[in-house]
């Protein structure tokens, strides 16, 4: 399982531009808008989502936006999701609760878990995550968090919280 200095040596190696910003661990949204400080760019809400079916994914959204849950999932046709337990985020995303990240893909080398990736984050030109740990905040140009995420086989599904329906595939 890759750790946060794993993640920062692969994102040097891919020359991809980031600002790291250390803070007191944060464990939710309201955690964050109190104590992260002036971090430019989008900042996020991250779901694990799981059925009963133990089909998974994620979910990133900016921290505003409000989720349908049941309609989300109705959307995905994954039935009835709910948060996943830590046990999970542990074997699939090597992280713990209040650290959930897009990074935390790169530890499910099966690729098990979904991605969806909020719309308006897409058109967004930074973006805010977590590097595996909730103490820190990296900051990329959206566009590099793509790019990276991609040669890193990852799929990333563009969704529309507005429409409620996935908009591309990448």
């Amino acid at each position: 399982m890759i750790k946060m200095n794993d993640l920062i040596e692969m994102l040097n190696k891919k020359e991809v531009p980031y600002t790291k910003h250390e803070h007191e661990a944060l464990f939710s949204v309201e955690d964050s808008k109190g104590k992260r400080g002036t971090i430019e760019g989008a900042h996020t809400k991250n779901l694990f989502l799981k059925n009963k079916k133990n089909y998974f994914c994620l979910l990133s959204c900016e921290e505003k936006s409000v989720i349908d849950l049941k309609k989300f999932s109705k959307v995905i046709g994954a039935g009835n999701l709910s948060f996943a337990k830590k046990q999970y985020l542990l074997k699939y995303m090597g992280i713990n609760p209040g650290s959930v990240s897009p990074y935390g893909l790169l530890n499910d080398k099966n690729n098990e878990i979904v991605f969806f990736l909020e719309s308006s984050l897409y058109k967004k030109q930074k973006i805010n995550f977590h590097p595996l740990i909730n103490t820190s905040t990296i900051t990329t140009l959206t566009s590099d968090f793509i790019k990276f995420m991609i040669e890193n086989k990852k799929k990333i599904n563009i969704f529309s919280l507005e429409d409620y329906k996935i908009i591309q595939t990448i």
